[in-house]
């Protein structure tokens, strides 16, 4: 007995207050929020750089252009966009996610944010460019203002520019005599061209369609909703510009952007002619998504992608003056020009209304989505005791691996179609590094037992879209990252348990989440929660939680999914990040929810709604702390981690996946306090250590 107590004793630790570290910019969400460029598109060959520019110096200089734009951005206001659209990456060799690039007869720059600075004198020919930090560094608006001449050009191209951020920049110039020149023709796809470097053709793959066994709805139901809502606002015409919304409306899924299952296209609705006109491709519809649309009950025209702005110009000559167009607040400056041709039509700028239609899922989505986190959390389950176990035998597993293999798992489920976003593995200080995704080049960083492990993935299944954070200590953490590790769970499960008014913002949630980081001085930078869309982006609005209300947040209501995901970062040592996707539920003494029965009213007839995860892989309690755990915390893991077991378990055995199967039930084993400690192991001994823990006391 004295044995197993000296062993119980020798497990208490002490933990140490430390101050942070924490970056000072910004990130919105965690996931890479635009696409990565591929290793053979990235990194151009630094010596290529000036014979790049100076190919578009000329073809500035024959339209008569001193500035020239270079954004990141596609014509539909993605966050991921096709290599047809990264030009700015093409130019500049810079191949970060986020940035913007000016050039000019004697300068070339490149604006970006702190994740890319040290990338930036790496990747690009500093003889060339130069580096203007955002936050530090004069704003692109700022720069040109000081440093264009009266009665000079800046050219940009109107489909990469949102008409909110096109009018404030134009309003800037003209006060300084500048003039902001719309270019059709993008200059930088020219140059490409005269020196043999053409930029790839835009993406037109297959579509599919997806019957109402997974959207549970017709397509034709929801046009109809819309065709309502449209002549209720007395609305000639629906201009969908962003790729999901168009997706979604028409229950067709694509793979034109990586990660995204969405296709270039453009969709007007008239309530003139009740048509439905689809700008997709060259016009021509596969047999299969013709049938599609017929079992839809939807009659679409399909005319070609390139169209839509001719289409759109004859519209307008044959709706009758006074008509009103709708289009949406991502729409590029290029369709807002195009709609205003003649002048006599009164245009509705706001939210699309598919965006605020698809944030709520309707049953048969929810249970998609429910669906597919148990195939995905099958996949994770199995990842994760994978690499403990090579870890453990010595086996080099690099971050690569850790790609590969949850890939390679994910695909053995029914209706994976890939991954949700480029997967971050970090291993150590990689962890800290927030939008970290493993490069397959170069040097490969192996996950070593002193390791902590962050790795955010998600999938892309039919049924529904996932994305899981669970970080791992490959051994023994040291006290600062158990203490780091328990306060973000702490935040995690505050806002995976508040009980709020339905309709409250996400921005009023988020501080839960914060809190017992910001107790001990600590916090992290970025988002807490963002949207999901069902089978679309793993990054849907307009709805999320974050510092800040969001534009057009309708407020959060049941049938919505959004990420939990508080982490906390050691620069140069290791990430902490824990992340389920959960549903917004209904909130009474029956709903499925550990504060279920105390609740005693709805907010005076307001409603009450709460969260409810989709995610079910078990999260690394034996590093916990268990003195900073209240018993409602504890009591929540101990509830969460026998559902998941209660549901995975099952389906292991049933495959005859013992091993893994052996790994989830001790870690989903409850937690117990033990001589103020945390205790956790499997059952039987779990039992024997509360009779220890009865005779000490």
């Amino acid at each position: 007995m004295a044995v197993v107590r000296n062993f119980v004793l020798f497990l208490i630790i002490s933990l140490h207050n430390a101050s942070s570290n924490v970056p000072s910019s910004y990130y919105e969400w965690a996931e890479p929020d635009t696409r990565t460029i591929s290793s053979q598109s990235s990194n151009p060959r630094r010596q290529l750089s000036l014979q790049r520019v100076n190919a578009l110096r000329r073809v500035m200089e024959e339209n008569g252009v001193q500035a020239y734009i270079i954004p990141t951005a596609d014509a539909h206001n993605s966050q991921y966009i096709a290599e047809s659209d990264a030009r700015r990456e093409w130019i500049s060799g810079l191949s970060g996610s986020s940035g913007t690039a000016l050039v000019t007869p004697d300068e070339a720059l490149v604006w970006t944010d702190g994740r890319y600075f040290t990338q930036f004198y790496l990747q690009v020919n500093t003889t060339v460019w130069g580096l203007m930090r955002q936050g530090t560094d004069l704003s692109i608006q700022t720069w040109l203002e000081r440093n264009m001449a009266p009665n000079s050009v800046v050219g940009l191209d109107p489909t990469t520019y949102t008409r909110t951020a096109w009018s404030p920049l134009y309003n800037a110039l003209s006060r300084a005599n500048v003039t902001l020149r719309a270019i059709e023709d993008n200059l930088v796809d020219i140059a490409r061209s005269r020196i043999n470097e053409p930029a790839p053709p835009r993406p037109n793959k297959p579509l599919l369609g997806l019957n109402t066994t997974y959207t549970g709805r017709r397509a034709s139901d929801k046009v109809s909703d819309l065709v309502s809502e449209l002549r209720d606002k007395s609305v000639s015409a629906l201009v969908l510009t962003a790729l999901d919304d168009i997706a979604y409306t028409l229950n067709v899924r694509g793979s034109d952007i990586p990660y995204n299952p969405v296709f270039f296209a453009y969709l007007i609705i008239r309530t003139d002619l009740n048509n439905i006109i689809l700008f997709w491709g060259n016009g021509v519809l596969s047999s299969d998504i013709v049938q599609h649309f017929s079992t839809e009950n939807v009659v679409v025209i399909v005319r070609p992608y390139s169209d839509v702005f001719d289409y759109i110009r004859s519209m307008t000559n044959e709706l009758p003056e006074g008509s009103t167009i709708w289009l949406p607040t991502g729409a590029s400056h290029a369709i807002h020009s195009t709609a205003e041709t003649n002048g006599k039509f009164n245009i509705i700028t706001s939210i699309s209304p598919v965006a605020l239609m698809k944030c709520v899922k309707n049953d048969v989505e929810l249970q998609g989505f429910r669906s597919a986190h148990i195939k995905d959390g099958l996949a994770v389950v199995r990842f994760l005791r994978w690499v403990h176990q090579e870890v453990d035998t010595g086996v080099n597993v690099t971050e690569i691996d850790v790609v590969n293999k949850l890939n390679e798992l994910r695909s053995e489920e029914f209706g994976y179609c890939g991954p949700s976003f480029a997967t971050i593995a970090g291993a150590g200080e990689n962890g800290a590094v927030i939008h970290y995704k493993p490069s397959t080049e170069g040097d490969q960083r192996v996950i070593r037992k002193e390791d902590m492990l962050l790795v955010d993935s998600g999938g892309q299944y039919l049924d529904g879209t996932t994305d899981i954070t669970r970080t791992r200590h490959m051994s023994s953490p040291t006290d600062m990252q158990r203490l780091t590790f328990t306060r973000v769970m702490k935040g995690f499960i505050s806002l995976a348990t508040v009980v709020f008014p339905k309709g409250t913002t996400g921005n009023i949630l988020e501080t839960l989440a914060r809190k017992s980081l910001w107790d001990v001085g600590l916090n992290y930078a970025h988002g807490t929660g963002h949207g999901v869309g069902h089978f679309l982006n793993v990054h849907e609005g307009p709805s999320g939680i974050g510092s800040a209300l969001m534009a057009n947040d309708p407020g959060i209501v049941p049938g919505m999914i959004f990420s939990d995901e508080p982490g906390y970062y050691e620069v140069g040592e290791y990430g902490i990040r824990h992340e389920d996707l959960v549903e917004v539920i209904e909130m009474n003494r029956q709903a499925n929810h550990i504060f279920a029965e105390s609740i005693v009213g709805n907010f005076s007839g307001a409603g009450a709604v709460a969260f409810r995860s989709l995610t079910l892989v078990p999260h690394h309690t034996a590093i916990l702390d268990v003195n900073l755990l209240s018993d409602d915390e504890i009591r929540y893991l101990n509830t969460y981690h026998a559902r998941v077991l209660e549901t995975l378990g099952p389906i292991l055995l049933q495959r005859n996946l013992t091993d893994d199967h052996a790994w989830l039930e001790a870690e989903c084993a409850p937690i117990l306090r033990s001589a103020a400690i945390l205790i956790k192991t499997a059952p039987i001994l779990v039992f024997v250590l509360s009779i220890i823990n009865v005779t000490f006391n």
